[in-house]
């Protein structure tokens, strides 16, 4: 069975309710989800995922330094994480928090590491936002982009 992997980082709660609606939604359509906190996670266990999909609040336009922390120490597997699936979501205060920019960092990272990632041509083409609540359009967009990342897990690593 494929195993998929939602980290995250949160201070107001936000970012933790996309993630679990992300790893919820993964664990519906049949794929074995760990969901864990950023600081409870040791990226040595990177390798033992096919899907990892990272979260973070959005501060001044870019990740939470406990994700960009994570991912710099994530330089040790280099080359390890090649061919997974990726993706990435954000939370912001506003509108122009800069979600975009910060979903962009994420998945340059990963992108570094040769993980494939999947946009999404309907909602939120980099991955899900939130802005200032999470909302039923935020939930939803959390539920199809975990629902696509799904279709090409299996179509990449059939059971």
């Amino acid at each position: 069975m494929s195993r998929a992997l939602v980290l995250y980082y949160t201070r107001t709660g936000i970012t933790e309710k996309m993630a679990q609606t992300i790893a919820e939604t993964l664990s519906q359509e049949g794929v074995f989800t760990d969901l864990a906190d950023v600081s409870q996670f040791q990226v040595d266990d990177l390798i033992k995922y096919d899907l990892i999909v990272i979260g973070s609040p959005t501060y001044y336009g870019t990740m939470a330094a406990e994700i960009k922390e994570f991912l710099d120490e994530s330089i040790k597997l280099h080359g390890d994480l090649n061919g997974k699936i990726g993706g990435a979501f954000s939370s912001s205060a506003n509108r122009a928090g800069g979600n975009e920019t910060t979903i962009w960092s994420i998945l340059s990272a990963l992108l570094i590491h040769g993980m494939v990632i999947k946009g999404i041509s309907e909602g939120s083409h980099y991955g899900p936002v939130a802005v200032g609540i999470f909302d039923e359009e935020a939930r939803e967009d959390c539920r199809l982009y975990a629902q696509e990342l799904s279709r090409l897990l299996k179509s990449l690593k059939p059971a």
